[in-house]
C-alpha cells in the first residue's frame, strides 16, 4: 500500500500553486486507485506535501478538521472561490501532470490526455 501512496504523493506534487485538483482527478491518472484511496493517502503525506490543493469534486474542501485551514491556504495562493464557497473550477482547475511525470509513469501521452479530457469542465 505504501508504494501506491507514494505514487499518489508524487502526482499531488504536480499540482502547482494557484491550482486545485479533485481526489477523483488524481485517482483517474493512477491505475487501480480511487478517490477514497487518494483521501487515505493524504493521512500519510509527507509534511511538505501541498495537501490543501486536493479538494472534493464539488469544489469544496473535504469535511474535515483542516477545512478552514485548507480554504485559507488556497486563498493565499490566489485560488478563486464562488459565492457558494466552492472553488471556481474555470479559473483554477489543474491542467494535468508534466511531461516528466508522464514519461516516468510509463503511460502514453495520448492516454493521459484522454483522461484529462474526461475531467468535468
Amino acid at each position: 500500500m505504501a508504494t501506491d501512496y507514494d505514487a499518489i504523493h508524487v502526482l499531488i506534487r504536480e499540482v502547482p500553486k494557484g491550482e486545485v485538483a479533485s481526489y477523483g482527478m488524481i485517482a483517474s491518472l493512477l491505475p487501480g486507485v480511487g478517490p477514497r484511496m487518494v483521501a487515505r493517502a493524504m493521512w500519510t503525506a509527507p509534511k511538505d506535501l501541498k495537501w490543501y490543493r486536493i479538494i472534493t469534486a464539488s469544489g469544496a474542501p473535504a469535511d474535515h478538521s483542516g477545512a478552514e485551514e485548507q480554504r485559507r491556504r488556497l486563498k493565499k495562493e490566489g485560488v478563486a472561490f464562488k459565492k457558494n464557497g466552492a472553488v471556481d473550477w474555470a479559473q483554477c482547475r489543474w491542467k494535468g501532470p508534466s511531461q516528466k511525470w508522464v514519461d516516468k509513469s510509463g503511460r502514453e501521452i495520448e492516454e493521459v490526455m484522454e483522461v484529462i479530457a474526461g475531467w468535468k469542465k
